[in-house]
């Protein structure tokens, strides 16, 4: 920030004609002279000529026996003390020296305002933190995460004070599934601190919840001062369950806020804080199942895709290389037949030549021609024999052969049937619906096929 410096004797050795600067800029530069020059000042002083006009801010000075100070406190900084401030009071206040331009008056403009006591209290206050601060109370590496979404809630706080019931009607509106238990103590007072510390180890003790709050309504720093005992400090730090500290307003800062895992602004603020919104669970919850119906039915219809392959593949197999597997099974069938058939002719064939040759070995002719004889009936009962079997061979393989050609496609294109499927990618047609007029299909007849375009698309008339 640039200063500017004044020197009298400049001004003296200078003619007023030309060195001569106006009231307002003077004051300006009074105004700057102040302000960089006096860093932030305590003081302390009796409240006088309390002023407060309608716009909130607050006027008024200090003194003591021998002089005093005015003091402007604006509305956007005002806390604490101010509503029960009045003349007679002895006051700290906390702020920057400066010069109100337009009357040249000589101000505080006040950033804090506390009574006199408050003022050892401040210094204990800083005491104790940096000392908890050099002990490593506060870092953040030994703070707990807070659960993304607790079963239970434990409250450390007065059961009567509004805290609580800010906290119970915010965690109602947002997550009411989650429970809250309460673990009553004092927040004000001597006997306030070793109660809040009881509290929370019974808490500890008990292990039933997920997350602590300690919490209580505003106040002066008096009244907040139990959130400053190291008693307390030092049970938030031990506590194994995650801890939120929300003890007064948002400007309000206690030794409990350091040392928990999270602090609040308020109480209602660390409700808000400790559990998600009902509705954003139940919009994300939507938006998951949306998504695993969406997984779910691409599965299927990509199971659907692979049905539908396979099921094109089958109708393109062509049934004739089973017909044909069929007939040569059978032509091998009737070749073995035929074969046996010869060899057991031949071995027969044998076995009468042995006999003939026997019969003729022996004398009596008519023996001879007796056994001649039955022997050419048993030649031709075996012919017969041999050409029955044969028969019913053949008329088993012509019932095989037509029962093959009967289910055959070919057969059926034979009736005057086709096959028709489109021109480009060969796939069958069986629905008329699915093509359009102008397309091109392909029609196999039983001599050939025929390649057309769709000129009208019908349906089938009812009988």
């Amino acid at each position: 920030m640039q200063t500017y410096t004044v020197h009298v004797t400049d001004l003296l050795q200078e003619s007023p004609t030309q060195r001569a600067i106006s009231v307002s800029e003077l004051n300006r530069q009074a105004k700057r002279l102040l302000e960089d020059g006096i860093a932030q000042v305590w003081i302390e002083g009796e409240i006088s000529n309390l002023s407060r006009p309608g716009s909130g801010h607050i006027y008024f000075s200090l003194k003591d026996d021998a002089a005093q100070l005015r003091c402007a406190w604006f509305r956007g900084r005002q806390r604490g003390p101010a509503i029960n401030l009045k003349d007679g009071d002895q006051m700290l206040a906390f702020g920057k020296v400066s010069i109100y331009e337009t009357r040249g008056e000589y101000q505080l403009i006040v950033e804090q305002l506390e009574a006199v006591g408050e003022g050892v209290l401040r210094r204990q206050f800083e005491a104790l933190k940096k000392k908890l601060a050099t002990e490593g109370l506060f870092a953040d590496d030994r703070k707990l995460e807070l659960p993304e979404l607790p079963q239970k809630i434990g409250i450390v706080t007065s059961p009567t004070g509004a805290a609580v019931r800010d906290i119970v009607t915010v965690l109602e509106r947002r997550f009411p599934a989650v429970s809250a238990t309460i673990y009553p103590t004092a927040v004000q007072g001597e006997f306030a601190p070793p109660q809040i510390v009881a509290a929370i180890e019974t808490a500890i003790k008990r292990d039933e919840c997920d997350v602590l709050i300690i919490s209580r309504g505003g106040g002066s720093l008096e009244d907040l001062w139990s959130f400053n005992d190291e008693r307390v400090a030092r049970a938030i730090a031990n506590c194994p369950i995650p801890v939120v500290s929300a003890v007064g307003h948002e400007v309000d800062f206690t030794i409990a806020d350091f040392v928990a895992d999270l602090r609040a602004p308020t109480p209602s603020g660390a409700a808000e804080l400790v559990v998600p919104d009902q509705t954003e669970w139940l919009q994300h919850l939507s938006v998951t199942s949306a998504r695993i119906a969406t997984l779910g039915r691409r599965y299927l219809e990509n199971r659907f895709q692979s049905l539908d392959w396979l099921g094109k593949r089958l109708r393109q197999s062509n049934p004739a290389a089973t017909v044909a597997r069929q007939r040569a099974c059978l032509n091998n069938l009737q070749q073995v037949m035929a074969a046996a058939m010869r060899h057991d002719l031949t071995n027969r064939q044998i076995v009468v030549n042995d006999t003939q040759a026997k019969l003729l070995q022996q004398s009596p002719r008519a023996h001879v021609q007796q056994q001649i004889s039955g022997n050419t009936v048993l030649r031709q009962r075996l012919q017969a024999a041999g050409s029955n079997a044969v028969a019913r061979l053949g008329v088993r393989l012509k019932v095989v052969a037509r029962a093959l050609d009967s289910v055959s496609p070919l057969a059926t294109l034979d009736r005057g049937y086709s096959i028709v499927s489109e021109r480009a990618s060969g796939t069958l047609i069986t629905d008329a619906t699915t093509v359009n007029a102008g397309d091109e299909i392909k029609a196999r007849v039983s001599s050939g096929y025929l390649e057309a375009t769709v000129t009208r698309i019908g349906k089938n008339e009812e009988t």
